[in-house]
């Protein structure tokens, strides 16, 4: 049985969401295959690099909120998993990364035109199977798109002037990552029949919990070394990607910033960040950070309040203590 990555779960919900993750799995395979070979081997490329499959998990423990794991519930599970990798291959295209999910990017390996294209060939997969799913699921995703390209303007062309770029940075991980995670748990409980209220209750979970892992994901590349959280410590610093803990920083007023603000705002090589990230870990920056992350995780916790108590409730709420722990 695969690690879901959540604490203490009931053991017959584990094996239910392990089964639906394998149906989730050999359905993501089947559905991109295609006529043209190029286009099947760009797209199994990530597809089957794998990745931690958190969008589809939240699908299944939201339709537990309902009738359960139904074919519908698959097939929205593997909307959303499309829908988020096909973004990978664009983001790919615009940070002109080398690698993702420790494999050579799309970009890397066939050029930007054919990442692209890969991309856009996702998102018709994805539409293929949404047409099955009804006008209401249609809709849904088409919303969320319209988010997802919003962040990704929002984060091209930065924060407008005389804006926080604290907040802007926030509204752009809300956009670009809480609006799937939000929809994959709405999809989940929409389809599996969940009354308004429930359905309502865990898209507002979702957006919240989907902020979170992304920002956690922040306090992991400063506070934790390579062996604890697979990643490399100091990638986004490398690359120049503007995270909590540095926003935090260069909002800063204190003299005795001004020198590692005039550091993070210049390109690094290995020896800068290596020098860098002693003085972020000292910084109470990273403590602010860690305590907006635990924050953020109590507030969406706090949203399941309203439901009843349940195995797929305690799953979420040991979800939001996971999320955290990561970053401990």
């Amino acid at each position: 049985m695969p690690n879901l990555g959540i604490p203490n779960l009931d053991a017959n919900l584990e094996a239910e969401l392990a089964r639906g993750l394998d149906e989730v799995e050999d359905l993501l395979s089947s559905h991109i295959q295609g006529d043209y070979p190029l286009v099947v081997e760009t797209s199994r490329h990530l597809v089957e690099a794998g990745g931690k499959r958190f969008r589809p998990l939240i699908t299944l423990i939201a339709s537990h909120f309902g009738n359960g794991q139904s074919r519908e519930v698959i097939e929205a599970a593997v909307v959303c998993e499309l829908t988020h990798v096909a973004t990978l291959y664009h983001d790919d295209v615009m940070d002109e990364a080398p690698l993702r999910r420790g494999v050579e990017s799309a970009n890397n390996r066939w050029g930007n035109t054919v990442a692209i294209l890969t991309g856009d060939y996702l998102f018709s997969k994805a539409s293929d199977l949404l047409a099955d799913l009804g006008p209401e699921a249609v809709r849904l995703q088409a919303k969320t798109f319209e988010r997802l390209v919003i962040g990704q303007i929002q984060e091209t062309q930065g924060a407008p002037a005389g804006t926080d770029p604290l907040s802007h940075y926030i509204e752009v991980v809300a956009n670009k990552t809480g609006s799937l995670i939000a929809t994959s748990a709405r999809f989940g409980a929409l389809l599996s029949g969940a009354d308004k209220t429930t359905v309502e209750t865990l898209t507002a979970f979702g957006e919240k919990i989907g902020i979170a892992f992304q920002l956690a994901d922040d306090v992991i590349d400063i506070a934790s070394d390579s062996s604890q959280s697979g990643k490399t410590p100091g990638t986004d610093l490398k690359e120049g990607v503007p995270t909590l803990v540095t926003l935090r920083i260069m909002n800063s007023n204190k003299p005795e910033d001004a020198e590692l603000k005039k550091l993070l705002s210049a390109p690094m090589d290995d020896a800068t960040v290596a020098k860098v990230i002693p003085q972020l870990r000292k910084h109470s920056a990273l403590e602010e950070s860690k305590k907006y992350l635990h924050d953020l995780a109590n507030e969406a916790k706090q949203l399941l309040n309203n439901l009843p108590q349940s195995p797929a409730r305690t799953a979420l709420e040991n979800l939001c203590l996971a999320i955290v722990d990561r970053t401990a």
